[in-house]
């Protein structure tokens, strides 16, 4: 039996190359409309045809893994699955948590709208928990992955791999051949500077835009007023992916995300679509474990079963102090929520 992350990340950084190899042979081999139909609605979001080929690879790996010992899968297609060694040898079904093996989630495509269009990258999030009774919350997880699936005219890849707490590893490899690029461990700077640098405001949704947009507009104000920041050089970009996000946000490309959609939905007493746990809950470790600085949108600690329904929202700095010197202007400008 391994219950911990270290015995288990180099079969799910393994999982995660298989995964990338499977979308990235979907994208060169099948019709573009073929991939862009939706297929369903799983447990997470709508699965579209580019979903469907790492969510069969993953089901055939849960068989495969569980042949040997217990543990749990959680993906955005199925939900939770529990599985472990059958009396013929072969995996068999089990009823719950409570087996002594891990619990792990799975994104395997975030970012999937982006990739069908050859726009973005998506990232593959591998969410690890130890052994427990029950669905795992945030702060139960012991390490997490953000593997990068490129667009086809990609050259290399990126990994991110961290246990809680550090460090976080990042290797970049290139594309054909595997062979590293660049290895290193990602240290997050000390600059806390205002502007000259990308500070991303996510606003998904149209009918939720307005609303978002007052805010950002009040806490860049904030900014200008109080920090003597320049606006012109505080950059905007809107990533359809969390786990992308959170990766620039790890790497110091972005010196604060936030993602308030499911908080102005709260307040507003709406619904939308929204980050769910199962698509950050790594991503959150491995920039946490590269000196980023995360909290709810609104301040609170980052505290979320995970599933595939609970709504999320999260801010995320590029370290303590850009925190500490940021953070009070965002908070002060969700009032104009109340207004």
């Amino acid at each position: 039996m391994r219950p911990d992350w270290q015995s288990w990340e180099p079969e799910l950084r393994a999982l995660c190359d298989r995964i990338r190899e499977t979308t990235r042979g979907a994208l060169l081999e099948r019709a573009p409309e073929e991939l862009a139909r939706p297929a369903g609605e799983g447990a997470g979001d709508v699965t579209y045809g580019l979903d469907l080929p790492s969510e069969e690879l993953l089901t055939a790996w849960l068989r495969e893994t569980a042949a040997a010992g217990p543990l749990s899968l959680l993906t955005e297609d199925a939900g939770w699955r529990h599985a472990g060694p059958g009396p013929d040898g072969a995996a068999a079904e089990l009823d719950g948590f409570d087996h002594g093996g891990p619990r792990i989630a799975i994104d395997p495509v975030d970012g999937t709208r982006n990739l069908m269009a050859a726009l973005r990258s998506a990232w593959t999030v591998v969410s690890f928990a130890p052994p427990g009774a029950g669905v795992p919350r945030y702060g139960e997880l012991t390490g997490g992955i953000v593997a990068e699936i490129p667009t086809p005219l990609a050259a290399a890849y990126r990994v991110l791999a961290a246990p809680r707490g550090g460090p976080c590893r990042y290797d970049e490899r290139d594309l054909a051949t595997g062979e590293p690029r660049a290895e290193r461990d990602l240290v997050a700077d000390a600059d806390d500077r205002a502007d000259h640098g990308y500070f991303p405001v996510f606003r998904y949704k149209p009918d939720q835009r307005p609303a978002i947009a007052a805010v950002e507009a009040a806490f860049f104000a904030r900014l200008e007023e109080r920090e003597g920041a320049d606006a012109r050089h505080c950059f905007d970009d809107q990533y359809i992916s969390n786990a992308g996000q959170l990766a620039l946000l790890a790497l110091g490309t972005y010196r604060m995300i936030v993602d308030p959609r499911a908080l102005v939905a709260e307040r507003q007493g709406t619904t939308t679509v929204t980050s769910k746990p199962y698509d950050v809950g790594g991503a959150l470790v491995c920039a946490a474990a590269a000196g980023a600085s995360l909290s709810a949108a609104d301040g609170a600690e980052l505290d979320f079963p995970m599933d595939a329904e609970t709504p999320v929202h999260f801010a995320g700095y590029a370290n303590a102090a850009t925190r500490a010197r940021l953070e009070p202007h965002w908070l002060a400008a969700l009032e104009v929520l109340e207004v």
